[in-house]
């Protein structure tokens, strides 16, 4: 196979921040916070451009979807190795509202319009955890997917992808065009060198809008309240096994 890959990358509150819910219980609170990619998204990249540097494709393309801000994150993905990019311009509601069956839906439609032969998306996000998109944009392409990929070989018109499971390993062999989602156990990302994040200013970022495409970004869902954990409450030591049975009757656990 020599053609394109689109891989999605999704602009997320950092790993390492502590999360806040806003004090209306609306969501969380994001304004001031770092952002960075989604860990998974940067093993996507990650593949794609080791897929091009071994001369399998030809192009590799980030798509992300969100504010201006968004753009940071292609650039990000173009500092690693991508091509050039495509920032979907999703704004105010719509953006606060964008879960994985709009995100599919922009994902196809791109698939369509560049002609691509593959989609990389990492298996889930670290904000929402959904694991969803991936599955819904194989469906609506009507594409083979491959999810789960812990090992991705090329060979010829096919994708031969090992998949993490409950029970270990599973490898599969689909047909291209197809979709993939990377698992942790991938790859390792590379980091960004300063003359690539250079070179990734002069790198192309095509701005289009949901409209462009021809799609409705209303959504089905309503978030009704966003609650913080429960705070976990401190343990209790105890001498003898009578009286851990002792608590656990008082407790209400025996």
């Amino acid at each position: 196979m020599s053609g394109r890959v689109l891989v999605g990358v999704k602009r997320v509150i950092d790993y390492a921040v502590k999360i806040r819910v806003k004090p209306d219980n609306s969501g969380v609170v994001t304004d001031g916070v770092k952002h960075s990619m989604n860990p998974f998204c940067e093993i996507a990249v990650e593949e794609a451009v080791k897929m091009k540097e071994k001369k399998l494709i030809k192009e590799v393309v980030a798509v992300s979807c969100g504010p201006q801000q968004a753009q940071e994150t292609i650039r990000t993905a173009l500092a690693m190795g991508a091509d050039r990019g495509i920032h979907v311009e999703v704004t105010g509601k719509d953006y606060d509202m964008l879960g994985p069956l709009q995100v599919s839906k922009i994902m196809a439609a791109l698939a369509k319009k560049e002609d691509a032969q593959l989609i990389i998306l990492g298996k889930q996000a670290i904000d929402g955890d959904c694991n969803q998109t991936g599955q819904m944009t194989a469906a609506l392409l009507d594409w083979p997917q491959g999810t789960f990929a812990s090992e991705v070989s090329l060979e010829g018109d096919t994708v031969k992808v090992v998949r993490e499971i409950d029970g270990g390993l599973e490898t599969i062999k689909i047909n291209t065009p197809a979709v993939l989602t990377a698992d942790l156990r991938l790859n390792t990302p590379r980091y960004a060198t300063l003359p690539n994040i250079m070179k990734a200013k002069k790198k192309k970022i095509a701005k289009v809008k949901p409209a462009d495409l021809g799609l409705d970004m209303t959504s089905r869902l309503e978030v009704l309240r966003v609650d913080e954990p429960p705070q976990r409450l401190a343990g209790v030591k105890v001498e003898t096994v009578d009286d851990l049975v002792a608590k656990l009757k008082e407790t209400g656990r025996l």
